[in-house]
């Protein structure tokens, strides 16, 4: 198939396979990133502020949920495979919160903690089943703050099948270079969620995971498919990538290759909430590839997880046998 191709995989179905179950349960996956605490506030809403034209919210309950690369990590583990998260966090309450749940999950995790880092934690008010206002609690270190724990990172490597890097733009990984070239060296699949307009720190990995915005950052917008495809290969290309899967929301996704351009369309069926919604296809990939499936053939097996997620609320997981069933 030439580079200018392009296939569709609307055929492909997603068909349960006893060996896989046992071969998920096997894998190991490694993931890296920022990771973050989701606080929601749940309340009733019945009046208007007399203050300013807002809602009140009363507060009638409180929960945390594993956010950023906690939540990617959660949701490699949902699938069966094993997963250890290496992340950096402060020395703050939301840090102990954090740590909390992932052994609550029973998510392994090797954690650094900075004093100078805030642990991120993104608070959404929800009323009437609806979010009205997110507000972020974060800062941006001046230094790497995952840069002293790569020999943490080398050490475990060899116990994994698969590495995925969650980038958030939190400061975590700007020298993601070097752990990605680690990585391919010892023979494993690297899977990128990409931010900001350099994907030439990402050099070198199996497949990144843009949405359309953050890929328009980076070629520009496009107005055709053919002026997509020419740019998105070129970006490949250039920076070395086996693959760039562009997420695409209703149209499905896109994944560009050196065998072209594949097509799947979007699962069919009611959207509730997208939050978290890429981080369980870039975590059903790296499921997948951890044990040995392909990139086109896990594919359509990503798009399915994501099409479930966003029928659920908030940060969630999917399991095999959602997936599967």
């Amino acid at each position: 198939m030439s580079a200018g191709s392009t296939t569709s995989a609307q055929g492909q179905a997603v068909k349960a396979r006893p060996e896989l179950k046992a071969r998920l349960r096997k894998a190991r996956v490694l993931v890296v990133g920022d990771a973050m605490l989701d606080r929601y506030l749940f309340g009733e809403v019945d009046r208007i502020s007399p203050e300013a034209p807002v809602p009140v919210v009363r507060v009638t309950r409180e929960e945390h949920r594993l956010g950023g690369a906690a939540n990617v990590a959660l949701n490699v583990k949902a699938l069966g495979p094993g997963v250890t998260l290496v992340t950096v966090v402060g020395e703050d309450e939301p840090a102990r919160k954090l740590e909390a749940l992932l052994k609550t999950q029973a998510v392994e995790v090797i954690l650094g903690r900075d004093p100078q880092l805030f642990t991120c934690v993104k608070l959404r008010v929800i009323g009437r089943a609806q979010q009205l206002v997110r507000v972020d609690f974060e800062n941006q270190p001046d230094h790497e703050v995952l840069a002293d724990m790569l020999s943490d990172f080398t050490r475990a490597l060899p116990q994994h099948d698969a590495v995925l890097f969650s980038d958030y733009g939190k400061g975590g990984l700007t020298h993601i270079p070097r752990m990605i070239e680690l990585a391919r060296a010892a023979g494993k699949p690297v899977l990128v969620d990409p931010k900001g307009d350099d994907y030439g720190r990402y050099a070198g990995a199996t497949v990144i995971t843009p949405n359309r915005a953050e890929l328009a950052q980076v070629i520009g917008s496009w107005k055709t498919e053919a002026q997509l495809e020419e740019r998105t290969q070129r970006l490949r290309e250039s920076n070395r990538l086996g693959a760039v899967l562009l997420t695409r929301s209703e149209e499905g996704m896109s994944l560009f290759d050196a065998s072209g351009h594949l097509q799947v369309p979007a699962q069919a069926r009611e959207v509730f909430d997208v939050t978290g919604a890429g981080d369980t296809v870039i975590a059903t990939l790296a499921a997948m590839l951890a044990c040995g499936i392909g990139l086109r053939e896990a594919l359509p097996i990503a798009n399915r997880a994501g099409g479930i997620v966003v029928g659920k609320f908030g940060t969630a997981t999917v399991s095999y046998e959602e997936l599967f069933g």
